[in-house]
């Protein structure tokens, strides 16, 4: 049985320096550190990277985690930035409101966005997509209270045993 989403993980060249931007920029915790040696037969076996190392690092805001690995070796390629139109997984989202204000904060944190957030305060919806530092994308959406729109988190389970 699929229990629901646990956690997204962000491969980086520089762990500190992301983790301290999700701490800052969404109030994220840093609740665990660690990582494995080369030839780690576990971590092998579990992604399919032979001969790696890394630190890992497990950070946490609410119900979501947020995973952070710096490989040492092998060494990654850089692949962030790439269009929203390519195959693959392309952003996370999160919910918020007044997101004017949040566009501008964030901005302050460093994480750059393609524009403003599009549209008028009251709309129904408005959404928006930014860069973190490494140039992973991240949306922001506002629904208005009164919205109807499907994918409002008022009609998701957790939101509605939270409330």
């Amino acid at each position: 049985m699929i229990l629901g989403v646990h956690h997204v993980a962000i491969a980086t060249f520089d762990i500190k320096r992301l983790a301290d931007f999700y701490c800052q920029a969404f109030d994220f915790r840093l609740i665990k550190t660690g990582g494995w040696e080369r030839d780690s037969v576990r971590h092998e076996l579990v992604t399919g990277v032979k001969g790696s190392a890394a630190l890992s690092w497990m950070l946490q805001r609410d119900n979501l985690f947020l995973e952070l690995f710096e490989y040492s070796e092998p060494r990654g390629i850089k692949l962030a930035d790439a269009r929203l139109c390519d195959p693959g997984y392309t952003h996370f989202c999160f919910a918020v409101t007044e997101i004017d204000s949040e566009y501008q904060r964030l901005q302050s944190c460093g994480m750059r966005f393609h524009g403003p957030p599009p549209g008028q305060p009251g709309d129904p919806v408005r959404a928006i997509y930014g860069r973190d530092p490494d140039g992973n994308s991240i949306e922001l959406i506002e629904f208005r209270p009164d919205s109807e729109h499907v994918y409002h988190s008022k009609h998701l389970p957790l939101a509605a045993q939270a409330g």
